[in-house]
């Protein structure tokens, strides 16, 4: 394999990157792209490039995405305002139709985006091979779901065929009701179903920052626990890492908190000794 050719001039060094096929070969590894910062193309489109590169370095990989800031947009263009409880959108039947509208949308922009590159990407939401049943999350929340089951054979079929699945963070409850996830809980799922090498979620900051807003580049389990508990994590962070605990726990090796605003940060993240944001192992 001609690494030169297929690696960006801008990517990792080439002697770490086959370093790390080599550890990486018979894993999967789950990506989740979501957060306010996927809105600009130009992010978006070295995402792109990112996953492509994976794919032709013979890694597998599932995408969950997100899809916050264009659900919002589009609630915003009918004018409905969204209601707030822990942080999930209360989802009524209104809104859980535009939800799963928007999140469609964008996994087929995902998808033929991919397509372009040759990649064979695969399209999974409510509407076209569901892999997610959930069970309600709060009644106060209405159509918000926690995954219940993951359908690991349909998605080993995918990537036994080396395709990449794109799944939207929707899942059916009974009588086939469409339920909004939580795209992060969404990803935790499918990584602790599949028992995954690695989680990595792509966000907005650098990583987990410390109490001087340094980035922590390796922290265990614990060590989180004492953060959440002196607060030097708080809010929006928490229930990441609460997904990013579950995981490790659950049989995921290890997560990373990645800045998706960076450069081939998933590759620095996979293919380089200093990766490119916050590593959690139990």
């Amino acid at each position: 394999m001609d690494l030169e050719k297929i690696l960006p001039k801008d990517g990792p060094p080439i002697n770490e990157v086959s370093k790390y096929i080599e550890k990486y070969k018979n894993d999967l590894i789950v990506i989740k792209y979501g957060g306010n910062v996927f809105i600009d193309r130009n992010i978006f489109n070295n995402f792109i490039i990112d996953i492509f590169i994976l794919n032709k370095l013979g890694i597998s990989i599932a995408v969950v995405h997100g899809g916050g800031p264009r659900i919002k947009r589009e609630l915003d263009k009918s004018n409905i305002k969204s209601k707030f409880i822990r942080g999930l959108r209360v989802t009524d039947d209104k809104i859980i139709n535009i939800v799963e509208s928007v999140l469609i949308d964008f996994n087929n922009d995902i998808v033929n985006s991919l397509k372009k590159y040759e990649v064979d990407a695969i399209s999974l939401h409510t509407k076209e091979n569901n892999i997610i049943e959930v069970v309600p999350e709060a009644e106060e929340l209405g159509y918000v779901g926690i995954p219940k089951k993951i359908k690991n054979n349909k998605l080993e079929k995918i990537l036994d065929k080396k395709q990449v699945p794109i799944i939207s963070p929707l899942g059916l409850g009974e009588n086939d009701q469409t339920y909004n996830i939580n795209g992060d809980t969404a990803a935790g799922a499918i990584a602790k179903s599949l028992k995954s090498r690695r989680l990595l979620l792509m966000t907005n900051v650098e990583g987990v920052l410390d109490k001087d807003k340094k980035l922590v580049e390796e922290i265990s389990s614990s060590e989180i626990l004492k953060m959440i508990q002196n607060n030097t994590i708080t809010e929006g962070m928490i229930p990441k890492i609460n997904t990013c605990l579950d995981a490790v726990n659950n049989g995921v090796t290890a997560v990373g908190i990645i800045d998706g605003r960076k450069k081939h940060s998933i590759l620095f993240e996979i293919f380089s000794d200093k990766g490119s944001g916050t590593l959690i192992r139990k």
